[in-house]
């Protein structure tokens, strides 16, 4: 059974950082990408970034690119959110997905086959 297990969420002032983490296991991946996602409260949840674990290639969504890093550790199939100059607009629950398609797809909802249990961001003015 796939898991994907998320870390590092916390409360941090406007202008800070933050780092999230999200490991996944229960199979050997392949073909796969990794992104995050997140929703604000009264919000739909909306697409954040996503990694194409094999062939490298990351998307962003655009109000956050400039601010946020998408990375991979593949050995350990784990992808990290560098989250800077955070804004109180920034605040939700971050949740990690993985779908066996690109991150492209991901980007637009496509190809999305497990979810995490989501980590709460909250950005202080």
């Amino acid at each position: 059974q796939v898991q994907l297990a998320e870390s590092g969420g916390g409360s941090e002032q406007a202008g800070g950082s933050l780092t999230l983490s999200c490991a996944a296991s229960g199979r050997t991946f392949s073909s796969y990408s990794m992104g995050w996602f997140r929703q604000a409260p009264g919000k739909e949840r909306e697409f954040v970034a996503a990694f194409h674990m094999d062939v490298g290639k990351t998307y962003y969504a655009t109000s956050i690119e400039g601010r946020f890093t998408i990375s991979r550790d593949g050995a350990k199939n784990t992808v990290y959110l560098q989250m800077n100059s955070l804004k109180p607009e920034d605040t939700a629950v971050y949740y990690c997905a993985l779908g066996f398609g690109t991150a492209k797809a991901m980007a637009i909802w496509a190809d999305i086959d497990y979810w995490g249990q989501g980590t709460q961001v909250t950005v202080s003015s």
